[in-house]
């Protein structure tokens, strides 16, 4: 089995997790943990993609960010549907795997691939999945594997807006550019022109998200409970103010 890791971002796409958190998963790499992204699907076809040129674009991007591991399953592109097999086999890499926290889009994308939304689902119940007893052989006889905590990253295309119980922004204004760099590896997804109006609505995404909390660029995770604190007043004290500093007028 492949080494344990601390986190692990789960999505139905090769590009996915690049384009909503790549900037997040660069920024864990630096700060020395071990990060895994994971694939639900190798998602072709599509007009301009093959399995083999979507994995050299994985591939270079995963290098990029710095991942530890990078898997992609067998799923099914376009028919992706939350349902025993499909729990099964993203909690197999769960329970291989090992991590602490496990991160998934969130979201219903009716103006873009259902998938999205179906592997929100798959994920939520792989993670419960995971740290059951007794039905090792639905997960090729893996130990069972309890994950701490889930992250959502909301989509910026969802239908709905949606209320969280918490929610909390990372900042990546210093690897922001290894975000852009890995979204940019998929080339047969995204022509100069299509890749340009990407990027515009990525850089204006992160930098509002940033600027809610006093940073250049930032990306925004939501939990599906409280945010859980012991001492709030050394957490807070511990961060940079939100709040603009005071002005100051020039000298005459």
């Amino acid at each position: 089995m492949p080494e344990p890791v601390d986190i692990v971002f789960a999505m139905p796409h090769p590009d996915d997790v690049e384009i909503t958190c790549g900037g997040t998963v660069a920024k864990l790499v630096k700060l020395g943990h071990k990060v895994a992204v994971l694939h639900l699907t190798d998602g072709e076809p599509t007009p301009r993609g093959s399995p083999a040129i979507r994995a050299e674009e994985s591939a270079a991007a995963a290098r990029i960010l710095g991942v530890s591991h990078l898997e992609t399953l067998s799923l099914p592109n376009r028919e992706l549907m939350d349902g025993p097999a499909a729990r099964y086999a993203v909690a197999t890499a769960l329970r291989r795997l090992r991590p602490k926290v496990v991160v998934g889009m969130a979201g219903r994308t009716p103006g873009a691939s259902p998938d999205h939304y179906q592997a929100q689902l798959i994920l939520e119940a792989a993670r419960f999945y995971s740290q059951l007893t007794k039905w090792d052989d639905r997960f090729d006889h893996t130990p069972p594997h309890r994950v701490d905590w889930l992250w959502y990253r909301p989509v910026a295309l969802a239908a709905e807006q949606q209320a969280w119980p918490a929610s909390f922004v990372v900042d990546v204004s210093d690897v922001y550019e290894q975000k852009i760099a890995a979204i940019s590896c998929y080339q047969s997804q995204f022509d100069p022109e299509r890749l340009a109006r990407l990027l515009h609505r990525v850089r204006a995404r992160d930098a509002d998200d940033g600027a809610r909390a006093g940073f250049q660029y930032g990306e925004l995770f939501a939990l599906p409970h409280p945010w859980p604190v012991q001492d709030p007043l050394t957490h807070f004290k511990s961060l940079a103010p939100v709040v603009a500093p005071a002005y100051v007028p020039r000298a005459t």
